[in-house]
């Protein structure tokens, strides 16, 4: 009787995920579009390249 419960509880956990994934967003973020970068350069141009 209990791997029953187990079982149940493992395909609960899997379905609760797949519901997640195809459910409709929740963001509440404002929708601020593009923002300008505002930050200095660096100064080595070439140093990541």
């Amino acid at each position: 009787m209990k791997i029953f419960t187990w079982i149940q509880n493992i395909i609960q956990y899997l379905l609760n995920g797949v519901s997640r994934l195809f459910k409709p967003t929740d963001d509440d973020y404002p929708k601020t579009g593009v923002q300008p970068f505002s930050g200095d350069p660096g100064d080595d141009p070439n140093k990541y390249s």
